[in-house]
């Protein structure tokens, strides 16, 4: 990564993320029955889910955590990414089978839908259309909306399969925040994440071009910062020892704290969320 440079490289992605949960038994069962990840760990404390052994989102066990307040920031939903319109169409057919389907939606550039966990966690399970397909306007950001999506071929393209494949990573977390300028100040500004589309109270920002790796709205008019049960942390994986420097070095030219953590560090941006970096 060229240190001149204000942007993030291309090859960043998110990797883990945590959720602080009441009841861990029930969480996991959740998201390996209903969302489909395997179950990698769990003792009395922690639960660890992923994909073919690559762990994708922690449950973090707290039974005094209370109720995520009305005004706190937070997640808003973790976006579990598939490779295909077959392993979507199987997504839509375990979350019918076993919960509720709270929507869906063609965002132009993918297909999602949207469910809720047992402790009010939101979750999208989508698919990217191919790079090339993406809306952009002429100012070359892309144009990203929200329209009506057919379920009869997602059904139809369902292959049978009981679980989320290999391929299927956290394509983004979208949160709540209580400002979107500060929002921008910390994850555009400070780490240099590039905004890709704006829409009315809500900001999607990505690097290498990616339509979003986080999303920002205030819709909620959340107030205060992240507490209780709900987000616990995200992660953001870097290509290269470089890349990670370099934002250690931008982190601490700002007003935020960092902390190190294994294999890497971690901030606490806005609204008290924390963010973790490694390679």
């Amino acid at each position: 990564m060229n240190t001149d440079e204000a942007t993030l490289p291309a090859g960043i992605h998110i990797g883990r993320t945590a959720l602080t949960v009441s009841n861990l038994g029930e969480l996991a069962d959740f998201y390996r029955d209903v969302v489909g990840l395997a179950v990698l760990s769990r003792d009395d404390t922690t639960a660890v889910l992923g994909v073919e052994g690559t762990p994708l989102l922690i449950l973090e066990h707290d039974p005094d955590a209370p109720t995520r307040h009305r005004s706190g920031a937070g997640l808003f939903h973790n976006a579990f990414r598939v490779p295909s319109r077959a392993a979507l169409g199987d997504a839509l057919a375990r979350i019918r089978e076993h919960w509720q389907l709270g929507g869906a939606s063609d965002h132009g550039v993918s297909e999602a839908l949207y469910l809720t966990d047992p402790e009010g966690n939101g979750i999208e399970i989508y698919r990217d259309y191919p790079r090339e397909d993406w809306p952009r306007g002429d100012d070359g950001r892309i144009r990203m909306g929200t329209y009506h999506l057919d379920l009869e071929p997602l059904e139809a393209a369902a292959a049978g399969k009981s679980g989320l494949p290999a391929g299927t990573d956290v394509g983004h977390v979208h949160l709540e925040v209580s400002s979107l300028g500060a929002f921008s100040e910390f994850y555009v500004d400070s780490l240099g994440f590039e905004v890709q589309t704006d829409m009315p109270a809500a900001r999607f920002v990505g690097a290498g071009g990616y339509h979003h790796h986080l999303g920002a709205n205030t819709w909620n008019h959340r107030t205060g910062p992240v507490s209780g049960r709900g987000l616990s942390w995200f992660e953001v994986v870097l290509p290269d020892t470089e890349s990670l420097a370099v934002i250690r070095e931008r982190i601490e030219g700002s007003q935020c704290s960092l902390t190190e953590t294994d294999p890497g560090f971690s901030v606490t941006g806005p609204d008290e969320i924390q963010v973790r970096f490694r390679v």
